[in-house]
């Protein structure tokens, strides 16, 4: 399957079924996901052949989209729109509202001062009711689940000492100063988490 990728994560590969298992629950309706930081576009590609009456919107930095638009051309998917270049801290974002976002691996990647800017958005860009589901690792009460978080969050720091594994507790009140309150957090493997929000309300401008 890799090859048939112009760019490949072998990370999204191994998780894309545990995943979908949960989203097909959680997506329910029809409506748009917006995928907030879609890198390769395996995940857009896998959830979008196995959710039909979904649309789905892919989405990254301008560094990375060339191949992302290369990955969904090659695997042309009728319910797949044309990626678009998103950077959370440019406002307004070039998306409509959505009724679902989803997003895997992206709050400890991006800098710390981005996150908020991240849950601004998703706030200002999603219709009441709407959904958002993050994948990735966590801290609880500022402790990590796993040795292994430990580690990976050291190697993160390494790349870029503004990155790291977020806490769960910061996660869930920036969600809800933007309307979402907290659903549901599910274990998935490799010690990562899906976190589960629903916006309860809709932010003034």
């Amino acid at each position: 399957m890799s090859s048939s990728f112009v760019s490949f994560s072998s990370a999204a590969d191994n998780n894309k079924q545990h995943i979908l298992n949960l989203l097909s629950g959680i997506f329910v309706d029809s409506g748009t996901v917006l995928e907030i930081g879609s890198g390769s576009g395996q995940h857009a590609v896998f959830f979008s052949k196995a959710l039909p009456h979904l649309t789905w919107i892919p989405a990254d930095r301008a560094e990375y989209l060339d191949a992302l638009r290369d990955n969904i051309a090659a695997h042309a998917v009728g319910n797949i729109s044309l990626p678009i270049c998103l950077d959370v801290g440019i406002r307004p974002w070039p998306v409509k509202p959505v009724k679902y976002v989803y997003a895997a691996n992206v709050v400890h990647i991006m800098a710390e001062d981005q996150v908020p800017d991240f849950f601004r958005g998703v706030g200002e860009h999603t219709i009441p009711g709407a959904k958002l589901c993050l994948y990735g690792p966590y801290k609880y009460a500022g402790e990590f689940t796993t040795p292994s978080n430990a580690r990976f969050d050291e190697w993160l720091k390494g790349r870029d000492a503004e990155s790291g594994v977020r806490d769960f507790e910061w996660i869930c009140e920036l969600a809800l100063e933007n309307g979402f309150i907290f659903v549901e957090d599910f274990n998935m493997p490799a010690n990562n988490q899906l976190l589960v929000f629903q916006k309860n309300y809709a932010i003034e401008a």
